[in-house]
């Protein structure tokens, strides 16, 4: 059933490999939001995981792979926009995508204990305005 969900959130995030223009990136950053948002404190993989326990190797496999596919794709995204010179050049595309994936999934957490979506909309639009900072082209 995790694995399930995991594929689950991944195809929700299908935007992420056309992460070629600002436009794109903010497409993804509001339906990742609306996704978020219908689902509010019901999220699947969450509740998926919580099942086979913390402790569970077969959990933690399937976190660390949704996790590591998410922030690679997320690391693609910017580097297309870099090469496209719409972001610094001087900017780490790994530690950039895994600044955003760290704060989605603490706007995430925040959202099924508060049932409060603000976190995480914050933690989009100040990742994606971060990489957008002097030093990029604005196009």
């Amino acid at each position: 059933m995790a694995r399930h969900e995991a594929d689950r959130v991944i195809h929700d995030q299908q935007e992420l490999s056309s992460l070629t223009s600002w436009a794109a990136w903010y497409q993804w950053r509001d339906k990742v939001v609306d996704r978020y948002r219908a689902q509010g404190t019901d999220c699947p993989l969450h509740a998926a995981l919580s099942q086979l326990g913390t402790a569970s190797d077969a959990a933690s496999t399937v976190a660390g792979e949704l996790l590591d596919q998410w922030q690679q794709q997320l690391a693609a995204g910017i580097r297309r926009m870099r090469d496209g010179d719409e972001i610094a050049h001087a900017l780490d595309a790994d530690r950039e995508a895994a600044a955003l994936l760290a704060g989605i999934q603490g706007g995430v957490l925040i959202l099924l204990t508060t049932d409060r979506i603000a976190h995480l909309e914050a933690a989009l639009d100040l990742g994606i305005a971060h990489l957008r900072a002097p030093g990029r082209r604005d196009r």
